[in-house]
């Protein structure tokens, strides 16, 4: 059965988390794309990894409930301040021209001399991936139950992973231009600001990007009963 059981949502998590890491390998990416073309393959990749993450919600939507550990009360507090940051990260991420973005090694004019870092960028140069990390952490860290843990730490492993596999790819398509990228801005948070080797760009950030994290974590507090099945609110 494609639903229903544990088995099937680690078999459907398993699928959209080495999905993702096969089809962007080198030994099936580069030839993938000399046959398709680029606009193909990234056409093919996402309906795949559309079609997985279907599989993966709905084996988790249906999946039995075992509880495995039980959360302690104070618990409930790590969600309300790391969700916050996760949507700005979010929503920064994929708002934000970089290398590191998808299909980014293709980008004109990002990663060149003082556009390195922009926005977001200057922070982390996967805040996305972050984003998703720090939602995942945070679910993790709340709920004790099999299914979520399954789902959650697949999401876990597949945005840390992504940020290493996403950094190799770009060092091997890219050689020099990418070296740009490395000494301005870090995979840790606010490391290459730290250490000076970039600032943090306010400007490039912009309110919007703020306020549209804060939006998106209002709107999946509000449908989180029809998301989860979990009332944040009672009333």
């Amino acid at each position: 059965m494609l639903t229903g059981s544990l088995d099937a949502l680690i078999a459907a998590t398993a699928l959209f988390v080495a999905g993702h890491f096969v089809l962007s390998s080198k030994p099936l990416r580069g030839p993938l794309r000399r046959v398709l073309g680029a606009r193909l393959f990234l056409a093919a990749y996402s309906i795949v990894a559309i079609a997985a993450f279907a599989w993966m919600m709905a084996a988790y939507g249906a999946a039995p409930y075992l509880e495995v550990w039980t959360p302690p009360p104070y618990s409930r507090a790590i969600p309300l301040a790391l969700m916050p940051l996760s949507c700005i990260l979010v929503i920064g991420g994929l708002t934000t021209p970089s290398l590191t973005a998808v299909g980014g090694e293709q980008a004109e004019g990002v990663g060149g001399p003082g556009s390195a870092a922009p926005g977001m960028i200057s922070i982390t140069r996967h805040p996305a991936l972050w984003g998703f990390s720090l939602w995942a952490a945070a679910h993790l860290a709340v709920r004790g139950d099999a299914a979520n843990m399954i789902l959650m730490a697949g999401i876990l492993v597949l945005s840390i992973g992504g940020m290493i596999h996403i950094d190799l790819r770009r060092e091997d398509a890219l050689g020099s231009a990418w070296g740009p990228t490395v000494m301005t801005t870090s995979v840790l948070p606010f490391a290459a600001i730290l250490s000076g080797r970039t600032k943090l760009d306010w400007k490039g950030i912009g309110w919007p990007r703020l306020l549209g994290g804060l939006v998106l974590y209002g709107v999946l507090i509000l449908a989180h009963p029809w998301i989860a099945g979990v009332a944040l609110i009672s009333g």
